[in-house]
């Protein structure tokens, strides 16, 4: 009997009903996940170096948080235009480069001889490494099958505290050992290195090659991730042509029209649950070293708390993957919130450091219960053609605010108050999470596009 070809699945169906196996999805998920382990690893740093920058070229709070604004703007235009550039060029070759960018400029870092090449290195840096998120994401959910996609991309976000740990645990470590900042930024760069060559042997996603009108490609990734995962051979159908406009200058904008013209509703929602919910993240990161040393924390008493508190945060993630199923908008909805307040109980508690590292402990975990679930959610928001730039988008709208937030933060913190500055931060989260509740979707368990 034969079979007509309107009967037959599509190769985008066929990807997506593949049974999960760690020895073919499961290597695309850990070799994405480690660069996105070196971006978590890299923002962290930040409020590691603060304080040792600021007494190495006697430079005052907010001087130094210029450092950080500088490395998480240039995150923020990796973001859009690493996210771009994978829309258009694929999956692939955009993920081996984000990470060697990164790789040789940390290094240029390390040897700056003044604060202001510092600054210009770790923009360049963030340049590299701000495009680890959204092409990471966009390639891992697109091999990811359906039914285990919600799950998959949640735990993507483990990755995160891993990295968050590993900087604050190895930056203690190296001032202990060698007493020199310059120290911490090199021991990051061998295992990126090494992640970027294990890059070099991943596949190119076969969701951009169908829409590309790559068809022998396509089928010969199709056919090779059947055979792999056991699956049964079968006849499917791919696109008779199809066209990827090539990279421009121009090509950024029409690519940020297009998210808005997509549904101008999703691509607001995500902006604003990015600003808001990683504002209230990468305050804490950047400077609850110093809140900590100000309260009385020795440096690396100070930097081994803020290690734990990201340790916890691998708790969270996998309280997130356990209840993905609740759904992701009434996730985000408590969670969000949630974590901006227990910074208010934080800093209400530094005149007792045991009840704020408690609270701390507690923000790790709740923040990252939150984030594994508003990387999903975005992610799935956009279909294939624009998942890569849609998510880096409000990637960089992100940066953009956790950029310019610490240098906000750190001139406003003696005026008001750290608590009050928590509260404000926890309020705007407030009104994300409201507008997501009127205007997008749930995403739980639906086709990728």
């Amino acid at each position: 009997m034969s079979v007509t070809t309107s009967s037959m699945p599509s190769g985008v169906q066929v990807v997506q009903n593949l049974p999960w196996k760690w020895g073919v999805q499961g290597r695309i998920f850990i070799i994405g996940g480690l660069g996105f382990m070196f971006d978590a690893w890299d923002v962290t740093l930040n409020g590691a170096l603060i304080p040792l920058i600021m007494q190495e070229w006697g430079l005052d709070r907010s001087t130094a948080a210029l450092m950080s604004t500088s490395n998480l703007i240039g995150m923020a235009v990796g973001a859009f235009v690493w996210g771009t550039v994978a829309d258009r060029i694929g999956r692939k070759a955009a993920f081996t480069w984000t990470l060697l960018i990164f790789s040789l400029f940390t290094v240029a870092g390390a040897f700056s001889p003044s604060f202001e090449l510092f600054t210009l290195f770790r923009f360049i840096a963030g340049f590299g490494l701000g495009g680890c998120i959204p092409v990471d994401y966009a390639l891992v959910g697109e091999f990811t099958p359906t039914k285990q996609r919600g799950k998959v991309m949640t735990a993507m976000d483990g990755w995160w505290p891993v990295g968050a740990a590993l900087s604050f645990f190895v930056s203690a470590m190296v001032i202990s050992l060698f007493d020199n900042w310059r120290f911490i930024l090199l021991a990051m760069v061998l295992p990126a290195l090494l992640v970027f060559w294990v890059r070099l042997h991943v596949p190119e996603s076969p969701l951009f090659l169908i829409r590309k009108g790559q068809q022998a490609e396509a089928r010969k990734v199709i056919d090779d991730l059947v055979a792999r995962t056991g699956a049964p051979q079968q006849e499917y159908t791919l696109p008779e042509s199809s066209s990827v406009p090539k990279l421009s200058a121009g090509s950024i904008g029409q690519q940020l029209a297009g998210i808005w013209k997509f549904n101008w509703r999703i691509t607001a929602v995500a902006w604003s649950l990015f600003l808001t919910i990683l504002l209230v993240y990468y305050l804490a990161l950047t400077w609850m070293p110093s809140i900590l040393q100000q309260a009385g924390m020795a440096a690396n008493t100070s930097l081994f708390m803020t290690a734990i508190m990201a340790a916890v945060g691998m708790i969270g993630v996998v309280a997130a993957v356990a209840i993905e199923k609740v759904g992701r908008k009434r996730i985000l909805a408590i969670t969000g919130p949630l974590s901006g307040l227990i910074l208010v109980m934080v800093s209400l508690s530094l005149g007792t450091p045991t009840t704020a590292v408690i609270w701390l402990l507690v923000f790790g975990f709740v923040i990252q219960v939150c984030i594994p679930v508003l990387y999903a959610y975005v992610s799935e928001l956009y279909p294939t053609e624009l998942r890569g730039s849609g998510f880096g988008w409000a990637s960089t709208i992100s940066r953009l605010g956790a950029g310019f937030g610490p240098v906000l933060f750190a001139l406003y913190w003696p005026v008001i108050g750290l608590p009050t500055l928590f509260l404000i931060a926890t309020g705007l989260v407030v009104l994300a999470v409201i507008f997501m509740l009127i205007a997008a979707p749930e995403t739980a368990d639906q086709e990728l596009e």
